[in-house]
């Protein structure tokens, strides 16, 4: 089986002073960065996916902006895959399940940002794909929710898609876990 680290939307917007701030954002890229390392010396393809807001009202992820930009704890170097995509879902309307299957690429790690959004949608798409998935939870952030008149804390937001992600989308595990399996 050839496996593949997916890093998804760890870009500035999503850290302290950005325009969509994450609850953990600094936690989850610090491991998406040990990741990204053992995969780096292990010689694992890495697909770094940016996502580009294509709304003319849009808040965060603007084109010409420093929030767009991938953060520099997991910038790519120039033989690591770019994948700009302008939906949760990483595959929608982008190159990376031809990127994928050109490289003989059948497992991914995946991890990034936010778990209730992006990181939900490309798990589950990867597994309709026929991928197998691992999930890196402790390398993923989203933020509190507002539903039903009450917030919901990104704690519980994060457990939550964990728990749905993990039968059959994904093993969900932690870094330290998916180190040892990269």
């Amino acid at each position: 089986m050839a496996k593949a680290l997916i890093l998804i939307d760890i870009q500035n917007d999503y850290f302290d002073g950005g325009s969509m701030q994450l609850v953990g954002m600094g936690r989850a890229a610090a491991n998406a960065e040990k990741l990204l390392q053992a995969a780096r010396e292990r010689g694992v393809p890495r697909y770094h996916v940016q996502h580009i807001s294509a709304r003319p009202d849009a808040t965060f992820f603007v084109t010409g902006t420093e929030g767009v930009e991938i953060n520099a704890s997991v910038a790519p170097l120039g033989d690591e895959a770019l994948v700009q995509k302008n939906f949760p879902n990483a595959f929608r309307d982008t190159a990376l399940h031809q990127q994928l299957k050109d490289a003989g690429v059948d497992e991914l790690l995946i991890c990034g940002a936010m778990t209730h959004m992006c990181i939900d949608a490309t798990t589950r798409a990867a597994f309709d794909l026929g991928y197998r998935c691992m999930l890196a939870e402790d390398a993923c952030a989203t933020r509190d929710l507002q539903f039903a008149q009450r917030t919901l804390p990104a704690r519980d937001v994060h457990d939550s898609f964990m728990a749905a992600l993990s039968a059959p989308y994904a093993r969900v595990m932690s870094t330290s876990d998916c180190l040892k399996e990269i």
